[in-house]
C-alpha cells in the first residue's frame, strides 16, 4: 500500500515538474513573440524607419545576424550559462522583429492581426496534440525535416524563377510542414526534458532552446499563412 502511495506521489511530482518545464518553454516563446511583435509594429508603422532598413546593406546584415544568433545559440548551448542563452534568444527575437516589420508595408493591419490569431489557434492545437499524443512522432519529424530542406531549396530557386504556381506550392507545403513540425517539436522537447538528470541549469538552457524552436515554428507558420490570408495594400 505504501509502495503504491509512493509511486503515485513520485508520478505526481514528475508530472508537476514536466508541467512547470513546459510552462517555462511556452512562456519564453510567448515573451519572444511579444518582443518581435512590438519591434515589428514600431518599425513597420514608420515608413521612414522601414526605408532606412531597406536601403543599403541593413537588411542583409539583419538576415546574417539572425542566422548567426541561431547557430551561436544552438551550437554553444552546452558551453554558455542559462542567462546568456536567454539574452541571446531575446536579442534574436528583437532582430527578427526588425525583419518582420516589412510585412506592414505589404499587408493591411487587419489581415496581419487576423492571420496572427489563425496561426495562434493552429499552433495551439498542434502543440496540444504533440503534448498529449502517445504516438511516436519521430518518423514524421524526420520526414518533415527533409521536406523543409526541399522547401528551402525550392524557395531559393523561385527567387530567380518567380513562378506563381511554384510560389503557391511552396506556400501550402510550408503550412503543412510547420504544422507537423509544431507537434513533433513539442513532443521532442518533452522527451528531451525527461532524459535530463535533474540539472536545474541545464533544464533552463533546454527550455530556452526549446522556446526558440517553437518560436521559429510559429513565425514561419504565420508567414506562410499570411501569404494565403493576408490582404495586400
Amino acid at each position: 500500500m505504501f509502495q503504491n502511495e509512493n509511486a503515485v506521489r513520485e508520478r505526481g511530482n514528475a508530472v508537476s515538474k514536466e508541467s512547470t518545464f513546459m510552462t517555462g518553454v511556452f512562456g519564453w516563446m510567448a515573451f519572444a513573440l511579444i518582443v518581435s511583435g512590438l519591434v515589428a509594429v514600431v518599425v513597420g508603422t514608420s515608413p521612414q524607419m522601414v526605408m532606412k532598413l531597406a536601403k543599403g546593406p541593413a537588411l542583409l546584415i539583419l538576415i546574417i545576424a539572425e542566422f548567426g544568433l541561431v547557430i551561436w545559440l544552438s551550437a554553444g548551448i552546452n558551453r554558455m550559462a542559462a542567462a546568456t542563452a536567454s539574452a541571446l534568444f531575446i536579442l534574436y527575437s528583437a532582430v527578427n522583429g526588425l525583419t518582420l516589420s516589412f510585412i506592414f508595408i505589404a499587408y493591411t493591419m487587419g489581415s496581419i492581426a487576423s492571420t496572427f490569431f489563425i496561426t495562434a489557434g493552429t499552433f495551439g492545437g498542434m502543440a496540444l496534440f504533440g503534448a498529449v499524443t502517445k504516438r511516436d512522432l519521430s518518423k514524421m519529424g524526420s520526414i518533415m525535416g527533409m521536406a523543409l530542406w526541399g522547401l528551402i531549396i525550392a524557395s531559393i530557386v523561385n527567387i530567380f524563377w518567380t513562378n506563381d504556381t511554384l510560389y503557391w506550392l511552396i506556400t501550402y507545403a510550408g503550412v503543412i510542414i510547420f504544422v507537423a513540425l509544431t507537434a513533433y517539436d513539442v513532443q521532442k522537447i518533452k522527451r528531451l526534458r525527461a532524459s535530463l538528470s535533474g540539472d536545474a541549469e541545464l533544464e533552463k538552457k533546454i527550455a530556452v532552446l526549446g522556446a526558440m524552436t517553437l518560436y521559429l515554428d510559429f513565425v514561419n507558420l504565420f508567414l506562410y499563412l499570411l501569404r494565403i490570408f493576408g490582404k495586400r495594400r
